[in-house]
């Protein structure tokens, strides 16, 4: 008698012929996960002689050195050579930008690890209240994540250059200046966090990195440092 047809049966047949063409070909699972390991990331390269330059970026400027579309970029103000950004600043932002040729000083200073605190000064519109800083003091939830806890206080306005083109302030809604400190590097961190207690910020000032800061820098300067004399 015929016997009926068997799903156990047909499996077992399939994977004997899978197990024997792989036998075959001379391939099996765990030769295919080899194939596909990963290589390990090129460590950073230090040069002979490093260099850090502090850059005052103004408003409007590209952090990069080439563009087609005509805009303004780091190379209309830095003729060092060789040089690249070690982070980066928003175009509608100012202040202080670092650019090296060390691959190994810029990896120190972007590392996330490394916890780098970066001061902002931010121009909100309205005027927060204790209880609004505290958020941002315990870290606040945004779209990639919560924040790290930041360190907040408002602040006299500050000696600074004038911008172009200033910010459109309404008559009827005074602004508040906050020194704002953080060791994220998210992207538009600072400004989605005073959007996010209420206080949209109107114009934003990189003044320190680590222990490099605007100081005697006029916007749109820069300084060269030796690095190999530190």
């Amino acid at each position: 008698m015929t016997q009926p047809f068997s799903n156990k049966n047909s499996n077992q047949q399939r994977k004997t012929r899978t197990a024997r063409h792989n036998k075959n070909s001379g391939h099996s699972n765990s030769a295919n996960r080899s194939s596909f390991k990963r290589k390990p990331a090129a460590k950073p390269k230090s040069v002979a002689n490093p260099i850090i330059v502090l850059f005052n970026k103004p408003f409007d400027v590209l952090c990069q050195f080439t563009d087609e579309q005509g805009r303004k970029i780091l190379k209309d103000y830095i003729p060092v050579p060789d040089v690249y950004a070690a982070g980066r600043l928003d175009r509608d932002s100012e202040g202080l930008l670092l650019l090296t040729n060390d691959g190994k000083l810029q990896a120190q200073i972007t590392e996330p690890k490394k916890k780098t605190f970066k001061t902002y000064w931010a121009q909100v519109e309205g005027i927060p209240t204790e209880s609004d800083l505290e958020q941002l003091r315990q870290g606040v939830e945004l779209k990639d994540g919560m924040t790290l806890p930041a360190k907040v206080s408002i602040m006299q306005q500050p000696k600074v250059w004038p911008r172009t083109p200033p910010i459109r302030e309404r008559a009827n809604i005074p602004t508040t200046w906050l020194e704002i400190q953080i060791c994220e590097g998210r992207n538009r961190q600072v400004r989605r966090m005073t959007a996010h207690i209420g206080y949209p910020t109107l114009r934003l000032i990189r003044y320190k990195i680590g222990q490099w800061s605007l100081d005697d820098l006029e916007n749109g300067t820069y300084r060269q440092l030796d690095m190999s004399k530190k």
